[in-house]
């Protein structure tokens, strides 16, 4: 996010990316390799003016190495302080572009992992809990700074073994810590709670997470949480689909009022044969 408020911007960058019908169609041959469905997902957010980009590559228009991932025409590197991103992408249906470079700076790297499943078959951890990002886009033109979080998940079989849904969220506190939340259902309907404070020093403290405050469904009747000590104000709505949402919401976590950066997943949906029949519309192929 901006330090105005005016800006947003989401990028994952997929090795066997979750989300595609294509990756999930391939799996049911065996001829499932993640390498050859890479993706570059970047969503920008200023007010009404968005937009959201997602080709997926096969393995000729993809590589990777330790410090470089190249997607297509966009390119991730890192130079041993920063994460440099050259992103050079077209949307679908509508071929609107985001062409421009972005950075990435931790604040402080964390060497943490940890299984959201019983299985441990599905790992997360954040790399940079707090960092600052530099925009610099030449389409649509804007030069932005502000606040910016840098995670990875992994996971040894597709999401829709373990999960039914979850709520994801982080806050950036007063003293520079970030607080995650992970609120997690599984397939079998038991429930399981992430609530972590990453410190400015390096740290990680659990904490009691505060009572799950249900939300209104989207315009896709997504259901959604959040855990709060005080009602939830929707700050703004960012993204609504059939399977995902993500939005800015102003909550109390830990005595204080935050702005965190919300995000909720239904696995069903996902996966459901007329939401992948869907999805290429948005997420075309490039073999």
């Amino acid at each position: 996010m901006s330090d105005d408020g005016q800006y947003g911007l989401s990028l994952i960058a997929f090795v066997g990316s979750v989300f595609s019908p294509y990756y999930a169609w391939a799996r049911r041959s065996g001829k499932a390799d993640p390498d050859n469905f890479c993706a570059l997902n970047v969503a920008l957010y200023n007010g009404k003016n968005k937009r959201w980009c997602m080709t997926e590559r096969g393995r000729r228009h993809s590589s990777r190495d330790a410090s470089r991932f190249v997607i297509g025409p966009s390119e991730l590197s890192w130079n041993g302080s920063s994460l440099n991103i050259r992103v050079k992408e077209v949307g679908s249906p509508i071929p609107h572009k985001i062409v421009g470079n972005i950075r990435i700076e931790p604040l402080h790297l964390f060497n943490f992992s940890t299984p959201i499943d019983p299985q441990h078959k599905h790992r997360w951890g954040p790399l940079a809990p707090a960092a600052r990002i530099e925009v610099n886009l030449e389409e649509p033109a804007q030069q932005w700074k502000g606040t910016a979080y840098l995670d990875s998940n992994e996971g040894d079989e597709p999401i829709e073994n373990a999960f039914q849904d979850w709520d994801w969220s982080r806050s950036l506190m007063r003293n520079g810590s970030t607080a995650v939340l992970y609120d997690m259902r599984y397939k079998n309907q038991e429930r399981a709670m992430l609530a972590l404070l990453f410190d400015s020093q390096g740290n990680v403290e659990h904490f009691e997470a505060p009572a799950r405050q249900v939300l209104p469904l989207t315009g896709w009747r997504v259901s959604r949480g959040i855990r709060s000590s005080t009602p939830v104000e929707i700050s703004e709505q960012l993204e609504d689909t059939p399977f995902y949402q993500r939005a800015i919401l102003k909550s109390e976590l830990l005595g204080e009022t935050v702005s965190s950066f919300h995000e909720s997943l239904s696995i069903p949906r996902l996966v459901s044969p007329l939401v992948r029949a869907m999805l290429p519309w948005r997420m075309p192929r490039r073999f």
